[in-house]
């Protein structure tokens, strides 16, 4: 047997182990939609104040808002954050808040030192914030009125001190449909929501829908612990873990929906701040990955037509495995099929976004955003280490 047998056996064991435990994982995760709204009457329903910062987001702001509004929750307050937009954003939310009571709008015009963008307007939210539980969301995030209700009744239920919603994604593209495929695969490999309930050291946080018991953000530190974190909503969940409290994950298909790219550009672009502060800003760190991508993805493609007999056999399964993981997750966002033909495609894209956000963050010092420049040097500093 050649090096090739054994790397083709190698391949497709951690193929078929990942494959299955997350076929298996994902079927663990609780649906929001099993949990009945509160039916406690106004006075008796804890508070919930909804948190959302906005930087130049005139173009999704207004039905984000306006389905917040039309949250059917008994006791409910919403705050959001204007953060030193440039285009109509403000406009809108005075506007939008002229005829809605039940919306606050704090502009803010500054960005003191030491803070990213997000992370102090979120922080200068939940200041703001009454309520017993906070929601922490996006500007382009769409909830269905009973959302909301079936969060907290569960979080009371269960005791749950901070709550995330995996939602549906909608995609009009089909090479964008199957990166947010890899995407998703990437997430539910290194961060098992299902074991998050039971597990010390598994967490999650998740940025369109972080919801949180205000004495748990309060004594954990809150997002002054997390100023220059760029990956804050994930850093939340892990701060928030760390501090021992009861953290959930659950899952919505219908409930809480987000456009989160119009294309593929716009996702490359888009993830560009994220990508390599997800490898602790270490070259080293992104180096294995990629090696070990293209091991497991390219090496069985590669390897149909370069090996003959077992190996072959072997390489043909480890495609056939992968190709039963993208259509397990592909059928559970309700995309069409024929997106999978993308995937070598989409493969390629996605260490084309890791290495540009890597060699864009090295080249320029640090992360250029929405007009705001981070020093790396200072990113990696902040780096929560617990």
């Amino acid at each position: 047997m050649g090096v090739e047998f054994w790397l083709s056996l190698t391949v497709f064991l951690i193929t078929v182990a990942i494959s299955l435990e997350i076929v298996i994982g994902v079927r663990k995760i609780k649906q929001l939609e099993d949990t009945a709204p509160v039916s406690a009457p106004a006075g008796d329903a804890p508070k919930v104040s909804i948190i959302v910062s906005a930087l130049n987001e005139a173009e999704t702001i207004e039905p984000a808002l306006l389905s917040l509004l039309a949250i059917d929750y008994p006791n409910l307050e919403i705050i959001a954050i204007n953060d030193r937009s440039t285009d109509a954003t403000p406009e809108i939310l005075d506007r939008i808040a002229k005829t809605h009571p039940g919306l606050r709008v704090l502009h803010l015009s500054t960005l003191p030192p030491g803070w990213l963008g997000k992370n102090h307007a979120l922080y200068q939210g939940a200041q703001l914030a009454s309520g017993s539980y906070l929601l922490f969301t996006d500007a382009d995030v769409i909830f269905e009125p009973s959302s909301i209700s079936r969060a907290v009744n569960y979080c009371e239920l269960f005791q749950v001190d901070h709550l995330a919603i995996l939602f549906k994604v909608i995609a009009k593209t089909q090479l964008l449909r199957m990166l947010l495929v890899l995407f998703q695969i990437g997430v539910l490999a290194r961060y098992k929501p299902w074991k998050v309930a039971t597990s010390t050291k598994h967490f999650l946080g998740i940025g369109g829908f972080n919801m949180v018991r205000k004495s748990a953000y309060e004594e954990s530190g809150g997002h002054a612990a997390l100023a220059l974190q760029v990956l804050d909503d994930l850093m939340l969940g892990k701060l928030i873990k760390a501090k021992g409290y009861c953290q959930h994950v659950l899952s919505t298909s219908k409930l809480i929906t987000v456009e989160w790219y119009q294309n593929t550009p716009g996702m490359v672009k888009g993830l560009q701040k994220n990508i390599f502060c997800a490898f602790a800003y270490q070259i080293s760190q992104l180096i294995g990955m990629t090696l070990f991508i293209l091991v497991l993805r390219f090496w069985p493609l590669v390897g149909l037509f370069v090996t003959d007999g077992v190996t072959r056999m072997l390489n043909a399964a480890s495609v056939l495995a992968s190709c039963a993981l993208c259509v397990d997750i592909i059928r559970r966002n309700e995309w069409e099929y024929r997106c999978l033909l993308f995937a070598p495609i989409a493969m390629s894209v996605e260490l084309l976004m890791w290495w540009r956000s890597c060699l864009l963050t090295l080249l320029r010092g640090g992360i250029d955003w929405r007009g705001t420049h981070y020093p790396l040097r200072d990113l990696r500093q902040a780096q929560l280490k617990i």
